[in-house]
């Protein structure tokens, strides 16, 4: 079956799936509106609820001939404030504000938090800020067991469930909290394609994320989630050990003074590059659309940047989980994307090979070579042949402007690969001889009207086909 899905865009959507986008309809609307990514966020919800989606966008994909990715996004050692009497809390500036250790309701001036070292590890005179840095607090006394007593600097509304940062505090928690634990269960029993750490601190914590997903014997890959000074701190060996990078923005420009985020952001996203290593830009991209049909125009402007700068993704969250537009929000953001590839406006960024002793230096050879001869030629596709993906992640880092068409016998990874930027995957196994399977593909793609006549393709392959190994063969043909 043919993908129906417009394939016109290179950059990536994640769209965050919650109340407003969990039926059957909306879900397949978003999909072929442009949504290439299913963020389950397990900070809300049930498994129950979050198996029937990821279940619905299987069985949509099944329909539609589309392979959406699903990225399962963990809590982390997220501080949050418990349920609140009526649903809100007015704090006013001046006055106190008591935060208790449980899972009481808060009135009254007290909250708690289910964060069991949070009076231990709070110091007199640090802040603390809920609800994304909308409200500030300073501390004044902790009895270092269950109980602080804070000023409000900047008071208004406390909601329920509300995030609680500590930009000042060492946080004690680990990276995978229990609850994360019986998420990643939960998910990986769904075979989910990436999974999101939040809160990453250091390249250790990606590791013992992967060694737990390599111990259920599953395929997901790991999403780092930059949102503390910490990851900053070691952000190098964070990318060299995770699989795909996010900025998150929301909690970074809270933990972070918030005008440092948007160098923070493309520093981060060139560095991805530079490491073959997709990244997303999140957070608050078309935030007035939870409750508005249309976007404001610095909302436009930065989806653009971040389409301008390179990112594989820009992500949707509240959006299209509670807005009141889910599919305007998804639609407004495809229209920005498309319009900025149109007019040539992505980084073509070359990359030349690592050192000859490298174990990837042939593969990645071939790849560096493929985006220089697609440039040169103006060809329409460059074509690869991966059983794992790596070639297309590595042809994709480079951003070229043909399309990228991976073909792979490997069904696990062609969801996945709909996270990467400009990377669309299709299955094929008919593996018989290298000149066979290029005229089979350039074929397939005549049909399927992704290449016309005289169009130049690229081939990456390894030679011979039917072994599979690293790649070692770059032709150039003609449609």
């Amino acid at each position: 079956m043919t993908q129906q899905q417009p394939v016109s865009k290179s950059t990536k959507i994640v769209a965050t799936l919650g109340p407003a986008t969990s039926s059957e309809e909306v879900l397949q609307q978003l999909i072929l509106e442009g949504v290439n990514v299913a963020r389950i966020n397990f900070s809300h919800g049930s498994h129950e609820v979050h198996g029937t989606t990821i279940d619905t966008v299987r069985r949509i994909d099944g329909e539609l001939g589309t392979y959406t990715a699903v990225l399962a996004d963990l809590q982390g050692p997220k501080l949050r404030v418990g349920d609140i009497e009526g649903g809100e809390m007015m704090l006013e500036a001046g006055e106190t504000l008591t935060v208790k250790v449980g899972t009481g309701m808060g009135t009254d001036g007290v909250v708690y938090t289910d964060y069991a070292a949070f009076a231990a590890d709070v110091q007199p005179g640090e802040r603390v800020l809920m609800d994304d840095g909308k409200l500030a607090l300073t501390v004044t006394e902790t009895n270092g067991k269950d109980e602080v007593r804070c000023d409000i600097v900047h008071g208004g509304p406390l909601r329920p469930r509300k995030g609680l940062n500590l930009p000042e505090t060492k946080v004690s928690l680990p990276c995978i909290t229990p609850k994360d634990a019986e998420d990643l269960e939960f998910a990986l029993s769904k075979d989910v394609d990436w999974v999101g750490l939040s809160f990453v601190r250091h390249a250790s914590d990606i590791i013992e994320l992967k060694e737990k997903i390599a111990a259920a014997g599953k395929h997901a890959k790991v999403i780092a989630k930059i949102e503390k000074p910490e990851a900053i701190e070691d952000i190098d060996a964070i990318i060299d050990a995770t699989d795909a990078v996010m900025v998150a923005r929301g909690d970074l420009g809270v933990e972070m003074p918030m005008q440092e985020v948007p160098l923070l952001q493309k520093e981060i996203v060139t560095k991805c590059l530079d490491k073959s290593r997709p990244v997303i830009v999140a957070t608050q991209m078309l935030e007035s659309m939870i409750e508005s049909a249309t976007p404001t125009r610095a909302e436009v402007n930065d989806v653009a940047n971040a389409v301008i700068d390179g990112a594989d993704a820009v992500m949707l969250s509240g959006e299209t989980s509670v807005g009141k537009y889910p599919l305007n929000a998804v639609r407004a953001m495809r229209q920005v994307i498309e319009n900025i590839e149109a007019h040539g406006k992505v980084e073509y960024s070359e990359r030349p090979p690592l050192h000859p002793d490298d174990e990837r230096f042939i593969s990645d050879s071939m790849c560096y070579n493929a985006c220089r001869l697609a440039r040169r030629v103006n060809a329409a596709a460059i074509v690869t042949m991966t059983f794992s993906g790596y070639t297309a992640i590595q042809v994709s880092s480079q951003r070229p402007k043909a399309k990228i068409y991976m073909f792979t016998a490997n069904r696990r990874v062609l969801s996945q690969m709909s996270l990467v930027w400009g990377v669309f995957a299709m299955p094929y196994s008919k593996m018989v001889s290298t000149d066979h399977t290029i005229a089979d593909i350039k074929y397939i793609l005549y049909k399927g009207r992704k290449v016309k006549e005289g169009d130049f393709v690229i081939h990456l392959a390894s030679m011979p086909i039917a072994d599979a190994g690293m790649t070692n063969m770059v032709k150039l043909s003609r449609v």
